[in-house]
């Protein structure tokens, strides 16, 4: 479809332009619409394999297998369980059916505690929205095709909003804001406006962390006064990390529009990539944009991560986002919170996993343990993320969507990460991974960008070993797809159950590497791999549980497949 057509309201479309809608039906349209490739592949795609024998065979071991892994951590939660009072302290009562919850996780309590007001604030937002423009727009006809006049409605609502949030600590993220603005500004297009920069927005990080966030009263005693509102959110320092990143985002694009030679029509960011990559004119780079910015209530807390020049370029070109996709993906944040809430009311898996209440566990029910808790962390970011997204959308900004894939429906190391955190992934490629040579030097460039990610998410050894894990575990991948590559042994039968095999390795070392991030730590997997390889049954369970993964991956494979069939194209 041409990339200037507009719909009959005048506005722009993310659904008409970004990609080439699938073909409806099948198993395929449960896949998350993001935009596709701008080069559709052309080769031809293999017939279904879905009613082969080969097939058939992989649903009889999927039959068993997932209840299995279903009723593994239902029946290590039952109060009857010899391990149940060593973590009942941490569980609460529960709306389900009368089965107590385990709310212990610190993150996502936050979050599922809070979720009611969060939705009344949306609509108070949406409301005041709907009056603001329409006391400033009586007539419908008068209403302008852009939504620059919504940058006072935004600058007025975040400031209220982060007082309420942060109480006078909006003061001390004002300064910061202010200072990275300074720099951008006064190096202009200077090289020293990307250096100065990171060297800035790093040094604030490590600073808030080791500070706490400042206390007024550590610069001066006069001032301890103010330390005494400090908001429903005290912590400010810790959402600060996603405010980082719209800070350097802003500076690289003033940056790179400032050094860009020709100015550019508007029909030249019709697109999600073209959107962010498309510099502004000079003059949208002030104070007030940066600060509408940088502030934006929608995607404040967590995210999804913006660009700058994405951001203006919405409000300058605004994108028709229909009711009824706001209503599907609600349905899609509703059927989400439901399952979470299911996990949390009969598995009590981070309760076990906090108390460390696994003596005694099989090597098959101590794996189940693990993969729950990582099922646990995926849902618990995607929920807030599919939440403030929704806002958003309603709010007529489509930011990117993340966590495309279900966090067992990946088998390459390259596309886990591509599709977990997909709006850092891209904010990552633009302003780290490209500056730094890109694939001129991937193993290097892989292991800076992994040791930033992890130190961004926290100070901590636990995320460091991990990133550089997950640094290490991408290489074999890397390797393989040198040695093996599709366009020479894709034709040959064999290819597709070799890649199967690196598929599962992929997935035991990606498996590994989070639980040492985000789960257990380096002391809880050394214990889970001693029982996995120390012991005869443990790997004899770790044999059987290859085999089975092999038999996932290959149903990942064809799924994809499908997906193709369908038009459908992704890079993970």
């Amino acid at each position: 479809m041409p990339t200037d057509m507009r719909n009959q309201e005048g506005h722009f479309s993310t659904f008409d332009l970004d990609y080439t809608p699938p073909k409806p039906g099948g198993i395929t349209s449960l896949t998350v619409d993001i935009p596709a490739l701008s080069r559709i592949p052309n080769e031809p795609r293999p017939p279904p394999r879905w009613k082969t024998p080969e097939f058939i065979f992989y649903y009889v071991v999927a039959l068993f297998v997932i209840p299995l892994m279903v009723w593994i951590p239902i029946h290590l939660s039952s109060p009857s369980h010899p391990n149940y009072p060593y973590y009942r302290h941490r569980l609460s009562p529960g709306w389900m059916f009368g089965r107590e919850v385990d709310n212990s996780d610190t993150q996502y309590r936050s979050f599922r505690n809070n979720i009611l007001s969060l939705s009344f604030l949306v609509l108070i937002f949406i409301t005041l929205k709907y009056i603001y423009t329409r006391s400033a727009f009586r007539s419908a006809l008068s209403i302008p095709s852009d939504k620059l006049y919504l940058i006072p409605f935004f600058l007025v609502f975040s400031v209220l909003y982060l007082t309420g949030l942060h109480g006078t600590s909006v003061f001390k993220i004002v300064v910061i804001l202010t200072a990275n603005y300074w720099i951008a500004k006064t190096s202009k297009g200077s090289r020293m406006g990307p250096l100065l920069t990171w060297v800035f927005n790093v040094l604030i990080l490590f600073a808030n962390e080791t500070h706490g966030g400042y206390r007024y009263a550590s610069f001066h005693p006069s001032l301890e006064v103010l330390d005494a509102f400090q908001g429903i959110y005290p912590r400010w320092h810790i959402s600060f990390n996603i405010t980082m990143l719209r800070l350097v985002s802003f500076n690289m694009d003033y940056y790179w529009a400032y050094n860009s030679r020709g100015g550019e029509s508007l029909s030249s960011a019709s697109t999600e990539k073209q959107r962010a990559n498309t510099p502004l004119p000079l003059e949208d780079y002030t104070y007030r944009n940066y600060i509408t910015y940088v502030l934006y209530p929608p995607l404040y807390i967590a995210g999804p991560i913006l660009t700058f020049n994405n951001f203006m370029w919405q409000l300058r070109r605004p994108i028709d986002i229909p009711i009824h996709v706001q209503c599907r993906y609600l349905v899609r944040f509703l059927v989400s919170l439901l399952t979470m809430e299911s996990i949390l009311h009969y598995m009590y898996v981070v309760a076990i996993k906090d108390t460390k209440t696994w003596q005694g566990y099989t090597p098959l029910e101590l794996s189940m343990i693990g993969f729950w808790n990582l099922i646990v962390v995926w849902l618990k970011l995607l929920l807030p993320w599919r939440f403030f997204r929704l806002w958003s959308l309603a709010s007529g900004i489509d930011p990117p969507e993340n966590m495309v894939r279900c966090m067992v429906n990946n088998y390459s190391t390259l596309g886990f990460w591509r599709s977990w955190h997909r709006s850092y992934n891209l904010w990552i490629v633009r302003y780290i991974y490209i500056p730094l040579g890109g694939t001129e030097n991937v193993a290097l460039t892989t292991a800076l960008i992994f040791t930033f990610v992890a130190l961004w998410h926290d100070l901590s050894f636990r995320l460091l070993a991990w990133g550089w894990l997950v640094s290490f575990f991408i290489l074999p991948e890397l390797l393989a797809r040198y040695l093996l590559p599709h366009t020479k042994y894709g034709q040959f039968s064999w290819y597709r159950h070799v890649c199967a095999i690196g598929g599962v390795l992929n997935m035991l070392m990606m498996v590994s590497a989070n639980l040492v991030g985000f789960v257990i730590g380096t002391d809880g997997i050394m214990y889970m791999a001693s029982q996995m390889a120390g012991t005869w049954q443990g790997f004899c369970f770790l044999l059987a549980a290859s085999c089975i993964m092999f038999v996932g991956v290959q149903l990942m494979f064809e799924y994809r497949e499908e997906e193709m069939r369908r038009g459908v194209y992704r890079r993970c």
